[in-house]
């Protein structure tokens, strides 16, 4: 249902309405986009090359329309974009545990931190290393529970700007 939305807009954008829309709201909206691709709305086109594109923009608002009216289909729709929203992550850099700083803070727990650019850092919690099966001594050594599940990478946010990092973490078996 949901193709290469990183590159296309939004049902919700083609039919120029929010995400947060009403079924009202995206009728009116469906309405007004109709009128602004319907073929026979629009002068003839003598380059037939604009008019097959205006007839995909058509059918585009139709396909939008399709999904947006019905509550399941437009359900869907919504976790598809969600998780394609997901997945744009854009990783500035890939690190491994060696190139992260520990320290403590006033709770007496580790963390590993690692600079941004920004003046800011990427930061990574004992206690959150631990859920994933790695243990943190305060030396800095690393010891991974294999019992757990352990990921292959974490990506880490900034904690004043959007870049992210993938930190890497290495099992030697």
């Amino acid at each position: 249902m949901l193709s290469s939305i990183t590159s296309q807009k939004t049902y919700y954008e083609i039919l120029s309405v929010g995400e947060d829309a009403e079924i009202d709201e995206i009728r009116t909206g469906y309405k007004t986009a109709l009128l602004n691709t319907h073929p026979d709305k629009l002068p003839k086109q003598p380059d037939l090359s604009r008019s097959h594109s205006n007839e995909r923009e058509f059918l585009v608002v139709q396909k939008a329309w399709e999904i947006l009216s019905n509550s399941q289909s437009k359900s869907q729709y919504d976790k598809e974009l969600a998780a394609s929203r997901r997945k744009l992550d854009i990783i500035s850099n890939e690190i491994e545990l060696e190139d992260m700083n520990i320290e403590t803070n006033s709770d007496g727990v580790y963390e590993l931190v690692y600079p941004c650019r920004c003046g800011d850092y990427f930061g990574i919690s004992s206690v959150t290393l631990k859920e994933m099966g790695i243990l943190l001594g305060e030396n800095g050594e690393v010891q991974i529970n294999y019992c757990n599940f352990v990921p292959v990478s974490v990506v880490l946010q900034c904690g004043s700007c959007s870049l992210k990092v993938r930190l890497l973490i290495e099992a030697n078996l």
